[in-house]
């Protein structure tokens, strides 16, 4: 039986609380998506879609496609409008050594936070060898230079591997225009083979800045948001820049980009206060509301640099739903799914999502959250 389990407490110093919730499950590889719907001869709202009440343990299974039968008219959902970016590049160190830089998140003063690896067949692996101080060669005469660790703990932590630097980047072009001409989509070794940045898309995407795609609101389409609008449903935007995921025991999300409109905010509010749902389009869209939400429940606009950690102990406030993908046994992420479900639900819903075999990972299938 699965279980949602506490971990124990962190044996180096980190920037992570302690008891930070992880399910117990084994991930078979064949559950993990290799490619896009549309490589399996899908439209983007044919995956499936699992759809979990969580203060009543019904489970249904459905298509995405279907999910207005589990939607209501006054339902609010909020997206993230943020474009992915060619966030990956060639990079050479002095010594010949080929890598990989991804960058992860623009940050205040010229700064970036960029994860190193190394190239591994078709995929890549951490390189954990970074060094204060070691300058990469980029394509086209650009340099990106390592400072310090991104994580403070690990600063004063002698011989502990560094996943996240801060850098600073040189480039010949402007951002948007270096990445489109030498970067690729980050991928892992689930999916072997490279896709167009037309892939990691949403339908409503449109400022550049996410290294990874906000892969929750992926199989929306504009038809399927004209039927929902038609029956009721109502949205709202936002903006978080997300950066390379977390998948690493113990590993908090770091600092990310967010932006909440004066005109989400009070959309958000105006449900709350009458009765209405409000329905997260990812793990993103909470951090983001969670950030401007105060202690009464009320959400303000705001902009910046939100390092919101969020966890069963500290709860949601904003939201009452959430639609995300399917998280692996140790993300981080799950603290947040815990935070707003019971956690025998969590349980229940990823071994039923195991039986009936969806998919994993930013090309898979869906979970929707509801009360």
């Amino acid at each position: 039986m699965m279980r949602l389990l506490q971990a124990n407490p962190p044996t180096t110093k980190t920037a992570v609380p302690p008891q930070l919730p992880a399910l117990e499950f084994e991930l078979p590889p064949t559950l993990e998506a290799s490619e896009p719907p549309e490589a399996r001869g899908l439209a983007r709202d044919d995956v499936r879609l699992m759809v979990s009440h969580y203060q009543t343990d019904r489970v249904a299974h459905t298509q995405f496609r279907q999910i207005g039968d589990h939607l209501q008219a006054g339902d609010l959902l909020v997206l993230n409008t943020s474009r992915t970016l060619n966030a990956a590049l060639p990079a050479t160190l002095p010594d010949g050594t080929e890598l990989r830089l991804h960058l992860s998140t623009q940050l205040p003063a010229g700064l970036w936070s960029v994860e190193l690896r190394r190239p591994s067949g078709a995929a890549t692996k951490p390189y954990r060898d970074g060094q204060a101080g070691m300058q990469l060669t980029l394509p086209a005469g650009g340099t990106a230079k390592l400072l310090t660790p991104h994580n403070p703990a690990l600063r004063y932590c002698a011989n502990q591997p560094v996943r996240l630097w801060l850098a600073t980047l040189h480039l010949p072009l402007p951002l948007t225009s270096y990445l489109a001409t030498h970067g690729s989509p980050i991928r892992y070794s689930y999916v072997p083979e490279s896709w167009p940045l037309d892939y990691y898309q949403t339908v409503f995407a449109h400022e550049p800045g996410s290294a990874e795609m906000p892969s929750a609101g992926r199989a929306f389409t504009s038809e399927l948001i004209t039927q929902l609008v038609t029956r009721g449903v109502q949205f709202a935007p936002l903006l978080l820049h997300t950066g390379v995921a977390s998948l690493e025991d113990h590993e908090a999300p770091y600092e990310e980009y967010y932006r909440v409109s004066a005109e989400t905010a009070v959309q958000v509010n105006q449900a709350r206060r009458q009765g209405r749902r409000v329905i997260a389009v990812g793990t993103t869209v909470i951090r983001a509301l969670e950030t401007v939400t105060d202690d009464s429940g009320t959400t303000h606009a705001g902009a910046g640099w939100t390092d919101l950690f969020i966890t069963p102990q500290r709860g949601i406030r904003a939201v009452d739903g959430l639609l995300t993908g399917l998280h692996e046994p140790r993300a981080t992420h799950l603290a947040m799914l815990a935070a707003l479900a019971d956690s025998c639900h969590l349980s229940l819903a990823y071994e039923q999502a195991l039986q009936h075999r969806y998919l994993w990972h930013e090309f898979g299938d869906l979970h929707l959250l509801l009360p």
